[in-house]
């Protein structure tokens, strides 16, 4: 009774196994009674407690959650101290040293493959095979990339995909899935990095100067298009102008036109009248107007003869001649 009891205990105690929620378990059997012995091809799943008798076997367990080799020049960052950074030569033979992080996990079906050939447990497949790996493939992308290529964004986007690709080409056959490489900051040789910094500055400068010079252009198009509609309009005020001054003109021109050719159609009535009155006093009935006109002047009038002497002789004055005289006087108003 006590010797079951006791080996009952003893089978409890060493015969479970148990895997955590992204852990998966692979069991090698090193005795058998009944089957093989070796690694077992069948996976113990997540989150799992398993029985089995323990003495007899081997029980290891992969974490087949995301994991991220970070190769960083942070002396306290990264899976290793110091400076871990990749250091590698661009096309044009600067040095440069790029932070750089590989996320990858290892694939839960093929746990016992890696058992078998890569390690024992998670941490033992990153030493092995993804620390070595990453590194060449990387290296090996990135030295496709010239200095100036390094500050476009893009392009290195580009190269780590490329890397990506390579990897998971190389490491999928042996249990591992490259989910993503990450370049983080790069640095160059200091005296490089100097000349970098000065021509990205010169760049910039060169860009401002551009922008001002074309903004400037631009202010100039507006202010020769403003000055040119300014003068269409002072043109234009100018030409109404002078428009309305030549009809001002031409109304005044007309209105002493008018009243010139009615001065000249009186004058000439008038000099016509005179000429027919001249006309008409010259003939036979002028005469005897003029006699009419003679008397009506002479008419209520004291008529004075004076004696000889004194400078005048009636005897020898014609005074019908006189009396005529004075009578055309008296006609035209003298």
């Amino acid at each position: 009774m006590t010797r079951a009891l006791l080996l009952a205990l003893f089978l409890a105690g060493g015969c479970t196994a148990t895997t955590e929620a992204t852990q998966v378990g692979v069991r090698t059997v090193n005795i058998s009674l009944i089957g093989q012995r070796g690694v077992v091809q069948d996976t113990y799943a997540p989150s799992g407690t398993y029985f089995f008798l323990r003495p007899t076997s081997e029980w290891q367990v992969f974490d087949i959650g995301r994991q991220n080799l970070e190769m960083l020049r942070e002396l306290d960052r990264g899976a290793r101290t110091g400076d871990d950074s990749l250091r590698f030569k661009t096309v044009d033979g600067n040095d440069i040293s790029v932070n750089v992080t590989v996320a990858w996990s290892v694939d839960a079906t093929m746990t016992p493959y890696v058992l078998q050939f890569v390690g024992q447990n998670t941490e033992d497949v990153e030493v092995k095979l993804i620390r070595p790996v990453a590194r060449t493939v990387v290296r090996d992308v990135l030295n496709q990339l010239t200095s100036e290529e390094f500050y476009t964004a893009e392009r290195r986007f580009a190269m780590a995909e490329e890397a990506r690709g390579i990897l998971n080409t190389l490491l999928n056959r042996e249990g591992v899935q490259v989910e993503q490489v990450l370049l983080g900051e790069h640095k160059f040789n200091p005296t490089y990095e100097q000349v970098i910094r000065d021509m990205k500055v010169a760049e910039q400068e060169a860009a401002r100067l551009l922008s001002e010079t074309e903004a400037a252009r631009e202010e100039m198009k507006r202010d020769l298009e403003r000055a040119k509609g300014q003068v269409s309009k002072a043109i234009e005020e100018a030409r109404g102008e002078a428009e309305k001054r030549k009809l001002k003109a031409d109304a005044i021109f007309f209105e002493r036109e008018q009243q010139a050719a009615a001065i000249l159609a009186e004058k000439r009535a008038m000099a016509e009248g005179l000429t027919e009155r001249a006309n008409a006093l010259a003939g036979s009935g002028g005469k005897s107007m003029v006699k009419l006109k003679v008397a009506e002047a002479l008419k209520g009038k004291k008529i004075v003869f004076l004696p000889a002497g004194g400078g005048m002789d009636l005897r020898t004055t014609d005074v019908n001649d006189l009396l005529s005289v004075y009578g055309v006087k008296a006609a035209s108003g003298q």
